[in-house]
């Protein structure tokens, strides 16, 4: 009888180191486990932050229905400010901001535009179009970089354009095409320096 329980004694105490070294693969692949799972959380939020929504809705940025990271394909309504990388479609809004780029047609009271703009900015009192800008401005003030098209304000400001440029004022670093207005100015390249009614210029650096 002591024989017996002698030797279930040392083999209990033998199976011990083994249940141990049983639980340590255990304890590191729930750490591994943990250390993939945040990547994926970090693809996750950068998902989110890139897709595309068919429809934005904005009170007052930061405060609408998707983040500014997102874009949009379709139609962006800010009631007070809204803000996005990229919007393709209809912008309409009080002020409306794209980070990126625009495609389409964008109609409110203040637009602003840091990337690039293809298509009309529509805003009773500014339009502002900071990468290159093609298509239609028509406001109370209109400022474009660099583009083509046609700027219809009252003041239109342009470092170079080419196209047409309509207003009370208008202004352009370097301009090719034609400019009729009260006051045309175009820095460099133009036929004249100043010159009411109409001006003109070929887009050159030379100066008269």
């Amino acid at each position: 009888m002591r024989s017996v329980l002698a030797v279930t004694m040392l083999a209990s105490l033998a199976a011990l180191p083994v249940q141990v070294r049983a639980q340590e693969p255990g304890e590191r692949t729930q750490g591994t486990a943990a250390v993939a799972q945040h990547p994926y959380a970090t693809a996750q939020e950068e998902g989110a932050a890139g897709t595309e929504h068919p429809v934005q809705v904005a009170l007052f940025f930061p405060v609408q229905v998707f983040p500014e990271t997102a874009a949009i394909r379709g139609v962006r309504i800010s009631l007070i400010y809204g803000k996005n990388t990229d919007v393709t479609g209809l912008d309409i809004g009080l002020v409306s901001h794209t980070t990126r780029s625009f495609l389409g047609v964008q109609f409110g009271f203040v637009g602003v535009a840091e990337g690039d703009f293809t298509g009309a900015q529509l805003n009773g009192v500014v339009n502002f179009s900071r990468g290159t800008f093609q298509g239609l401005q028509w406001g109370t003030v209109n400022s474009v970089e660099e583009g083509r098209g046609l700027q219809f304000s009252g003041v239109s400001v342009a470092r170079q354009f080419r196209g047409l440029q309509i207003g009370i004022v208008n202004y352009a670093e370097s301009l090719d095409g034609v400019q009729l207005g009260i006051v045309n100015i175009i820095k460099r390249g133009g036929a004249f320096p100043v010159l009411p009614l109409v001006n003109w210029g070929t887009g050159g650096d030379g100066s008269n």
